[in-house]
């Protein structure tokens, strides 16, 4: 039995797998189910059997994504902006295309606009949680500081930088490094700044 369930989730992984490098190539709306199905090595009847569409497919793709964009934001230091928009921008760098042609596909999609919101949403409480101790302590600063950071560290900022503008890597983490600093800078003490000066 445990032999028979160790097959059943390889195979969904490697299901997931194939619907996420499809999604990172290329926009949702070509991807068919045999083109999920040729990438995994199974029939296209195997990606219905375990995920009953192609929609179901690629929420299981967007959930492994999520999992590794979760694992890179653990490792930023918390109050340090500079490394925050460094690990940003490697998400982006890795993700960040398709992060984009998400979004801009949402209202079309079901249920992956709502994933599309759960990741906003956590990408809110993200940089209320790294922030936290260069952020203003009153509710309304607070908030309207988070809106700038949010902006601020947005991948569309990031496209229009990188991909819009055709900046290179280097110059896009200096801009957005600039960007944050100066939502920042109001609401810091000297030793806090100190923290980014390196």
């Amino acid at each position: 039995m445990g032999a028979r369930a160790d097959e059943v989730a390889a195979t969904r992984e490697r299901i997931a797998r194939a619907a996420q490098g499809l999604l990172l190539a290329r926009p949702y709306e070509d991807i068919t189910l045999a083109d999920i199905a040729t990438g995994a090595g199974v029939s296209h009847q195997t990606v219905l059997n375990h995920f009953d569409s192609k929609e179901g497919a690629a929420v299981a793709a967007l959930e492994l994504l999520r999992s590794e964009i979760q694992g890179l934001r653990r490792s930023v230091r918390h109050g340090s902006a500079s490394h925050v928009v460094e690990v940003l921008v490697e998400q982006y760098e890795q993700f960040g295309d398709l992060n984009v042609r998400w979004a801009m596909s949402a209202e079309r999609l079901g249920r992956l606009a709502l994933l599309l919101d759960q990741a906003r949403a956590g990408h809110r409480i993200w940089l209320e949680t790294v922030f936290g101790t260069l952020l203003p302590d009153a509710p309304t600063a607070r908030r309207r500081c988070l809106n700038a950071l949010h902006a601020a560290t947005d991948v569309y900022t990031w496209k229009l930088l990188r991909r819009d503008l055709l900046l290179s890597r280097a110059e896009t983490t200096r801009t957005m490094k600039a960007l944050v600093g100066g939502v920042l800078e109001p609401h810091r003490g000297d030793d806090e700044k100190a923290v980014d000066e390196h």
